[in-house]
Formats: C-alpha cells, sequence, structure tokens
C-alpha cells in the first residue's frame, strides 16, 4: 500500500514537471506503458519521429541482430546493443508484460480514456500481436530473455508509430 501511494506520488510529479514539455502529447499516447517507462523512453530519445521508419528506429535501439557475413556465409548473432541502453532498457522491461494475456484492465482503460481512435487501435494491435507472439516463441521452446528481446524489437516498433501518430506535423 505504501509503495502505491510512493508510485502514485512519483508519477503525478512527473506528470507536474512535464506538462509543458513539448514531447508530452508523445508520452501521453505511450500510456500503455507505465508512466515512468513513457516518460523515460522518450527523455531519452527525443522526437522519435526524426526516425524514417521503424527498421531505423530499431537498429538505433541495438534491438537488430548482429550479422557476421562473408561472401554467400550469412550468420546473425545476439542483438547490437547499439545506441541508447536506457531507453532499451525500458522497452525490454515492457516487453515481460506480453507474456500475460491481451486485456484491457480498468487502469490501462482509465489511462486510454483521453487518447484517439487510431493510438488506442495500434495499442490494442500491438497487445494482441506481442501477446501472441511471446506465446509462439515459448511453445517453440527460445529463451525467456531472448523472447524478450524479440518482443521489444517488435515494441520498439510500435511505439514509433504511436509517436508517428501524435506528432503528424513533424516529417
Amino acid at each position: 500500500m505504501a509503495a502505491t501511494a510512493r508510485q502514485d506520488r512519483l508519477e503525478a510529479q512527473i506528470e507536474a514537471a512535464l506538462s509543458d514539455w513539448s514531447l508530452m502529447p508523445v508520452v501521453k499516447a505511450l500510456r500503455g506503458l507505465e508512466l515512468v517507462a513513457a516518460a523515460t523512453l522518450v527523455a531519452e530519445l527525443g522526437d522519435i519521429t526524426r526516425f524514417a521508419d521503424p527498421r531505423q528506429f530499431m537498429a538505433y535501439l541495438g534491438l537488430v541482430p548482429s550479422e557476421h557475413s562473408s561472401g554467400s556465409t550469412r550468420r546473425q548473432g545476439g542483438i547490437t546493443k547499439a545506441g541508447n541502453g536506457a531507453a532499451r532498457r525500458m522497452l525490454m522491461e515492457a516487453a515481460w508484460s506480453y507474456r500475460f494475456p491481451a486485456r484491457i484492465g480498468r487502469d490501462l482503460l482509465l489511462r486510454q480514456e483521453k487518447l484517439s481512435k487510431p493510438i488506442r487501435d495500434i495499442a490494442w494491435k500491438a497487445q494482441e500481436r506481442l501477446c501472441r507472439r511471446y506465446r509462439k516463441l515459448a511453445h517453440a521452446g527460445k529463451l525467456k530473455t531472448v523472447i524478450t528481446a524479440a518482443i521489444a524489437r517488435e515494441l520498439s516498433g510500435f511505439v514509433w508509430a504511436i509517436a508517428k501518430q501524435t506528432r503528424p506535423e513533424i516529417a
């Protein structure tokens, strides 16, 4: 109970501090994520719409597989871990929640009620797809950390789409 009260106070302070920030609409649009995660992600990355496409955004975050190629041989390794580690960590932490079935709980419903329909549609599509993908990869016997990295990569694509939808005037 005390931890919840502390979290609520922290979120209220963050929201008050960011109220006149130019990127606050993006933070609010990413409210499928917790406020702290969304604010950290946007603060670390700035204007996400500066990336031409989601693949470029994923590569910047270091969520793409490394590659060792020579001639016709092509070997892919673990993620590159290039770019911003704090933003990547926030996405990895958020990706763990997709191990649970897709649903919109009361808290999430309250956070989303002020968002536009296109943003809510993107968020629901992300939740359904990422939950389904998590189960599929787990059924295939992949390690949980590998699954989470794959989910974080796809989640970053949805984050890019929501940011693009929120700030269409910047292209």
